[in-house]
């Protein structure tokens, strides 16, 4: 487990916004029924998450800057660091009370990603990374899946939102990846897809039109856990692009040959 005190400041921040986070999924399934529905009261709920996560990490690093899901960028007097915030992924699946769905926070320090965490408060799985201190799901240190042959590969991917993407373009790629992978699974959590490439359970991972806050914590875990992340069309750097593909060296690399294919 890692013992930074960069670590104790991000980890105890995530557990308060959890906590509320909790309370609110516990209140879903009785909104489901009512006629106005459970939209309004999401919405809160991930406000409030965010407000307690700013103000957390505000008190321990005071000059930080955000980029946040709710409250947009904020600048900090240092300019070297920047985090980054999503107080509730996979927002759709807390909506219908499906428990599949997480926080994340990632520090970004010189443009680079270097450490991250993924907190999922209903399987009470919390994913840890620090740039060149290895990846940690609770107190386990964690490894990308070392399968070799993508045949054998469980792939996650994300479907663009309307209004946000191409839908033609991702049925393109999937139907290239599909045909190629043991399975592609469809979880509605970038965070949580990438923390699962992370420790194994899924072989590798690929999205477009995602945000930044989606995927910053997920960079540095799939990265310290051995893996190589890019964007979607293989450039370096997944932020920028808003898009992202992970996984080992070898399944990396066949997933981005496959979406390249797919798009000549």
């Amino acid at each position: 487990m890692i013992r930074s005190p960069l670590m104790t400041v991000m980890t105890d921040a995530v557990m308060k916004a959890a906590r509320s986070l909790k309370r609110d999924y516990g209140e879903v399934e009785n909104l489901q029924v009512s006629r106005k529905g459970p939209g309004d009261f999401v919405t809160a709920a991930d406000r409030k998450a965010e407000t307690i996560l700013r103000e957390a990490l505000e008190k321990a690093r005071p000059n930080y800057g955000f980029v946040m899901e709710e409250g947009g960028v904020v600048e900090g007097s240092d300019t070297s660091h920047r985090w980054f915030i999503d107080p509730l992924d996979g927002t759709t699946n807390f909506l219908h009370g499906i428990p599949q769905f997480c926080i994340s926070v990632g520090l970004e320090r010189d443009r680079q990603i270097v450490a991250g965490v993924i907190y999922d408060p209903v399987k009470d799985e919390m994913f840890i990374a620090e740039r060149g201190a290895g990846a940690f799901l609770n107190n386990r240190r964690i490894r990308v899946a070392a399968r070799r042959d993508v045949g054998d590969a469980v792939v996650a991917c994300g479907i663009p939102q309307v209004g946000r993407g191409s839908h033609p373009r991702f049925l393109k790629e999937l139907a290239m990846v599909m045909g190629s992978v043991a399975g592609v699974r469809r979880m509605g959590s970038a965070a949580l897809d990438m923390a699962y490439v992370a420790c194994g359970r899924q072989d590798a991972y690929w999205e477009r039109d995602v945000q930044s806050y989606d995927i910053a914590a997920g960079i540095i875990l799939v990265r310290e856990a051995g893996g190589f992340v890019s964007n979607a069309d293989g450039g370096p750097d997944p932020i920028a692009a808003g898009s992202v593909a992970c996984g080992n060296e070898i399944l990396h690399k066949e997933l981005l040959d496959l979406v390249k294919a797919a798009n000549r």
